[in-house]
């Protein structure tokens, strides 16, 4: 086991997204994984059905006793769901995980279409959350909120991607799996690098609850386990492409990853 990995999310009661598909991801590459949790959510694969918000404070002492005893290779964040929240986890990064990875995953609408962020904390998570991110990991519709322009092409994925860039994260991998077509291209862009691309072909299948979260903290896993960024995302898209793949096909809606894959083969 190496590679210890603090996430800082709210939980999933079906078990397919949020903190158990975090825990699942790590620990199927190897990695400790350790949490912070910052909501209940009532939901299963074909919605979003309650939420309760857990106090900020009592997020902190989470995160804090945890870090202060089982230390951090990596951070990776989740759902942040209101201004009290992104605002505190935020102080906490700044003082309590300096020089520590952080993977900031800007949760705003689950799978099915339910709202996670509420509408008047994107722009505290633009401020408080973006320019701590080591790498943020939106998909379209989010990096299409966080750029403020419409995104129909690559070219688009990238002109986006160095919008977010300016807002101070160090790399954005902007996912492209919202887009049409039979292939799907991620972007990686990092601050005064070369854009980077990832293309695959499309997996058919309704079975992807929880890909953002479980991509999000297999990067996390791979930054925590000192890899390379490109590395780690290069690893983590093939982690959650066969998770897709091999996935069990639960549920009456976006079904659940088969997340122990490299475990049970």
């Amino acid at each position: 086991m190496k590679g210890r990995v603090l996430i800082i999310a709210g939980s999933d009661c079906s078990g397919g997204a949020g903190i158990q598909a975090d825990i699942k991801s790590v620990t199927a590459l190897g990695g400790y994984a350790a949490t912070a949790i910052t909501a209940l959510t009532v939901q299963n694969t074909t919605g979003v059905f309650d939420v309760l918000g857990i106090d900020p404070d009592m997020i902190i002492h989470q995160a804090t006793v945890t870090i202060d005893d089982i230390g951090a290779d990596a951070l990776k964040t989740g759902m942040l769901h209101s201004v009290p929240v992104i605002t505190a986890v935020a102080e906490f990064i700044k003082s309590k995980a300096t020089g520590i990875s952080v993977v900031v995953d800007p949760v705003m609408v689950s799978q099915s279409g339910s709202r996670l962020l509420q509408e008047d904390a994107v722009e505290a998570l633009m401020t408080h959350m973006v320019p701590l991110a080591t790498v943020l990991t939106p998909n379209i519709p989010e990096a299409e909120v966080l750029s403020g322009m419409k995104i129909t092409s690559e070219a688009d994925m990238i002109a986006a991607a160095h919008k977010i860039g300016d807002l101070g994260c160090e790399a954005v991998l902007i996912k492209g799996g919202h887009a049409d077509g039979d292939k799907i291209v991620d972007i990686l862009w990092r601050r005064d690098r070369d854009i980077e691309g990832f293309e695959d072909t499309r997996i058919p299948s309704e079975n992807n609850h929880g890909t953002g979260c479980s991509l999000a903290s297999a990067i996390a896993t791979g930054l925590a386990q000192g890899m390379g960024l490109s590395d780690s995302v290069a690893r983590a898209r093939a982690y959650v492409r066969e998770a897709i793949r091999t996935a069990p096909d639960f549920g009456k809606g976006n079904g659940p990853l088969n997340h122990a894959h490299p475990v049970t083969g």
